[in-house]
């Protein structure tokens, strides 16, 4: 109970605290439960590969093989990336629905959500970088 009265006091200071946490948390399933050496070789792959077709405008033919070949390392990157999502989707769904309980008495009310977004794009592009997360 202190800690719902302490976020609904200060709202705005919990959603970013809250937000950070969270994402904290998210980029630490992804950093250990993915391949990062893989995903950064697939990342690698998807960048030669644009350039690849960058270089080979007027070939169509060219453009389509690099393109496939491309699409096959996209689906593996996904794939890589849906395994984190497992572990995080239902947690973070229970967090919202307890976090929307608690905010929904305060006066931001109607913004918490972006505040929550916004911060969450902020850590989490920093975070990546910290943690050397792909």
């Amino acid at each position: 109970m202190a800690l719902k009265n302490l976020m609904i006091s200060n709202p705005k200071v919990s959603v970013v605290a809250i937000s950070f946490l969270v994402t904290l948390a998210m980029t630490l399933v992804t950093k250990y439960f993915t391949d990062q050496n893989r995903m950064k070789e697939l990342k690698g792959i998807q960048k030669k590969h644009q350039a690849d077709i960058k270089e080979h405008k007027g070939d169509l033919d060219k453009q389509k093989k690099i393109q496939k070949e491309m699409m096959a390392s996209s689906m593996e990157l996904m794939k890589h990336s849906f395994r984190p999502m497992f572990f995080t989707f239902l947690p973070l769904i229970l967090i919202f629905w307890w976090v929307r309980g608690i905010f929904l008495e305060t006066a931001i009310a109607s913004t918490w959500l972006w505040w929550y977004i916004g911060v969450a794009i902020g850590s989490s592009i920093i975070l990546r970088k910290i943690l050397n997360v792909v």
